[in-house]
Formats: structure tokens, sequence, C-alpha cells
């Protein structure tokens, strides 16, 4: 309903942004309505997981320092913004999950306050940008594969694996970093404990020794081990939920439009950040199914 809703607005025009249009507020709305956060917070809910993952637009001392300071108090006012929360539910608790987890026990033991805060702040910085960058970089392969998107549009239950290949194809997240824990050897080199390393999940992702012609991107690919959403204990906790507002978001936009491409003209913008792979805005037309109205010739909107 949340997705059906903001396509409302934009199918009569003809065009839309699908980041600012439907990939950023669809996911801020769904983690929001989970925590308990009320609509007229979500703007800046949004602004404040953007800051958290954001890196720095030039690799200079003085670029990476100023991110940090950013970092420092968007986390300091969202930590004042959950205490203020949590002290409301404590003595009038809502159908939500900040409710949920001061009510939860582990062992006999309640969470603190502050690892309540602490999830709060994961489950905001981790399910918000990502989605966004899982359904934009899928409408970005649509338009860049007619054939594809005129296929899946005609196959919907293909959905999950057009899903799946996005994910390997164009990961949200294409870096993670990491501390080793014992000294290893990989690839010939020592990695002793202690280092910090930057595992590259995009360059996992196009392994040949185990996708087969791993830089095609194919809709049928029967054998699909991605590591978008991590691996062991680091797996995805919000993966369920990742793969399926992606799911419904992509289906929504084909059930509802065709014809999708970009606005030519428009160069993208690349999130500025060296470990994540997006792009912050994807202007498209498209036409109506609905209306059965033709959408402006591209062209018009140079």
């Amino acid at each position: 309903s949340i997705t059906h809703e903001l396509l409302d607005v934009v199918l009569d025009r003809g065009t839309m942004d699908i980041a600012d249009d439907l990939a950023v507020p669809l996911p801020v709305i769904v983690i929001a309505e989970l925590l308990g956060v009320p609509p007229q917070d979500r703007r800046q809910f949004k602004k404040w997981s953007d800051t958290l993952v954001e890196g720095a637009a030039e690799n200079t001392k003085e670029a990476v320092s100023a991110v940090l300071m950013e970092k420092r108090q968007a986390l300091a006012e969202l930590i004042g913004y959950f205490q203020e929360m949590i002290g409301r539910r404590r003595n009038d608790p809502k159908a939500d999950l900040i409710s949920l987890l001061l009510a939860a026990e582990i062992e006999g033991e309640k969470l603190s306050e502050e690892e309540v805060i602490n999830f709060s702040i994961l489950l905001l910085a981790a399910g918000n940008e990502t989605t966004t960058n899982l359904i934009t970089n899928a409408v970005r392969r649509l338009t860049e594969d007619e054939a594809l998107q005129k296929r899946l549009s005609g196959q919907l239950g293909l959905m999950p694996a057009f899903i799946e290949e996005v994910l390997r194809f164009y990961p949200p997240i294409q870096g993670i970093g990491r501390i080793a824990m014992r000294d290893v050897e990989v690839g010939g080199k020592t990695i002793k404990a202690g280092d910090q390393v930057v595992s590259w999940v995009a360059s996992a992702n196009r392994d040949e020794t185990k996708f087969a012609n791993p830089g095609a991107f194919l809709l049928d690919r029967s054998q699909n081990p991605h590591l978008s959403f991590g691996f062991g204990p680091h797996f995805c906790l919000g993966a369920p939920l990742a793969r399926l507002e992606g799911q419904i978001a992509i289906r929504a936009i084909l059930e509802r439009a065709k014809h999708i491409r970009r606005t030519p003209g428009v160069e993208l913008t690349p999130v500025p950040s060296p470990f994540v792979f997006g792009v912050k805005h994807l202007p498209v037309a498209f036409e109506s199914k609905q209306e059965g109205m033709f959408a402006s010739d591209p062209a018009d909107m140079v």
C-alpha cells in the first residue's frame, strides 16, 4: 500500500525520479513505522540515516574529518531522539518495535536503554540506504536492457530471481570493513591479527570460480550464492525485509508502467561513499498502464 501510494503521485506525470519519488521514501517509511516514529519525523530520520553511512567526497584529511564530525553530530541527535522516545514508551507502550524491545527479556534480563538505542540506530542505518540502492539499481538495470524489462514485465513470477541477480550484479554495499581476529594467509598474503581489511563484496559477486559468465546479468541464473547480504554470523538481519521491499517495489512499477527509460542528457551522480554502489538520482520517463496515456518524449525534458 505504501508503494502504490507513492506511485499514485507520479503516474499521471509519466516521469519520476526513482530515488526521490520511491526508493528513498519507501524504506524510511517502513523502518519508521516499525520503530513507531511519527510521520512528521521521517524526513529528519532519512537525513540522519544518510549521514551515518556517508563517505567523504574527497580523499583528503579535511574532507574525512568533516564527515566524521557530521556523523558524530547525527549520532548524538539520534541518541537524544530515541532516549525521549523510550521514555514515552516506558509509560505508554505502543504496537511498535521500540515497545517490544523494552518489554523483551533474555534469560530473565531486560535490554538496557543503550542496547535498545544501539539496535534501533543499526536498524535505521542498515535498512535504509541499502534498500534505497537496491530499488534504484534494479530500475537502472531495467532501463539498460529493454529485452530484460519486457521479459520481466511479462513474467512477474521471475521477480525473486531478478532481485537476487540485481543484488549480485549491482550490490548496494560493495565493500565491508573488518578487523582480523587472528593471523591468516589469503592468496599468498599474510594478514596479521588486528589488521584492518576491506572485503570487496562486488568483486566476490563476480568470482568466475563461483558464477558462470559472471560479467553478464542472467535472469535465469540457477546458482546465485552472492555475498551482498554478508555471510555466517555477519549475515544481514534485514535480508528478508530488503528482498520483500525490492520485489514489491519493482513488481508495482512494472504492473503500472511500461517502456521505462532513463531521461537522456542527465548524468548519474554516484552516492559519495567507496563502500556503497548507487546513484543519488535516477530520472526516468514511462507510459502508464492504468490510463493508457503516453508520457512525454524524453527528448522534451532535456
